[in-house]
């Protein structure tokens, strides 16, 4: 079976703009990073756990404490840590693929599934999440297979499946992993002690599409960047407007569904910032992919990750037709 994939380090790091004590926060993470990359791991988590003596509830630095005990050949450790992490920030999808990995390297692979589950179940769009799901599907069919061909070696049904499934493992990507974002990607935290707020009245009107420029290229990265603006503002009108009426989201969720779950994380929170950075726009006629890192601050949070947006031209718009996170 391939290894899964978990999410490592990166040297992107998400800060609030204009605020002091983000770009500090911003170069404690990166020594940390840098520290790794070295190979000088009881380092890096000398400066973790001193990070954490005076703001123990960080999720970013204890993610990051928690992919150095896995680098470390401390699982156990490393466990306890994502664990804590999905309690305390359960928004999150990446401590429980990482608490998924974990677990699958001990061949706990019904606890694999039920995290990986909950990743899919906190973000649809998660696409790491759901490659790693039919991986860990695959494996307990395969022990599924193995325990019926010794049950009833008559069964030749059986004996095809399993050399199928053990085919397809040893021409994939045995041995591999494939590093991501370093920090946990856009879920806002939801601080238990926060009120919730009301949605405005009113919501703020949806603005006018855009003409089209004549280049596809320059239209889509506008259209991007309207997209991370409506998202920032909560201007939730012109957010939706962004997508495309044939949007299917991930995970099999309904599109009204998905609407009232992207309202719940989006209109309570006092402060949204999302930055686009690193994008690349690539065009075939009137379809066209984004690939970008997404830097989103909410409140108290600042996180990082890849994201990928699928766009198709309707009537002079680009508008979203999937989107995927950590892809």
């Amino acid at each position: 079976m391939p290894r899964l994939r978990q999410l490592a380090l990166s040297v992107a790091v998400c800060t609030a703009l204009g605020s002091t004590a983000a770009f500090a926060q911003a170069d404690e993470y990166a020594e940390v990073n840098r520290l790794v990359r070295a190979g000088q791991l009881n380092e890096a988590l000398g400066k973790v756990d001193q990070y954490l003596s005076t703001k123990p509830r960080d999720p970013q630095m204890r993610f990051l404490k928690g992919v150095i005990q896995t680098e470390s050949g401390k699982p156990a450790d490393a466990i306890a840590t994502f664990s804590k992490l999905t309690e305390d920030f359960p928004e999150l999808p990446e401590p429980y693929n990482n608490l998924a990995v974990l677990y699958a390297g001990q061949s706990q692979f019904d606890k694999a599934r039920a995290a990986l589950e909950m990743a899919i179940r906190t973000n649809p769009s998660y696409a790491t999440a759901h490659e790693n799901l039919g991986d860990v599907y695959a494996k307990l069919a395969s022990q599924a297979y193995s325990k019926a061909l010794q049950l009833d070696t008559a069964n030749t049904a059986v004996a095809p499946k399993l050399s199928l499934i053990r085919n397809i493992f040893s021409n994939g990507t045995q041995g591999t992993a494939v590093a991501a974002a370093a920090t946990p990607a856009a879920a806002s935290a939801v601080k238990p002690a926060a009120p919730v707020a009301a949605a405005p009245a009113t919501p703020a009107p949806a603005p006018a599409p855009a003409a089209s420029s004549g280049n596809a290229q320059a239209d889509v990265q506008a259209a991007v960047a309207a997209w991370a603006k409506a998202w920032s503002s909560k201007n939730m009108s012109a957010y939706l407007g962004a997508y495309a009426p044939n949007f299917t989201p991930a995970g099999g969720q309904s599109r009204s569904g998905w609407e009232a779950d992207r309202k719940a994380r989006i209109v309570p929170r006092n402060r949204i910032e999302v930055e686009v950075s690193d994008l690349n726009v690539d065009i075939d006629g009137d379809r066209a992919t984004a690939r970008f890192l997404q830097a989103y601050s909410s409140d108290n949070l600042n996180v990082s990750s890849r994201k990928t947006l699928n766009f198709v031209r309707n009537g002079g718009r680009w508008l979203i037709v999937r989107e995927a996170t950590g892809s």
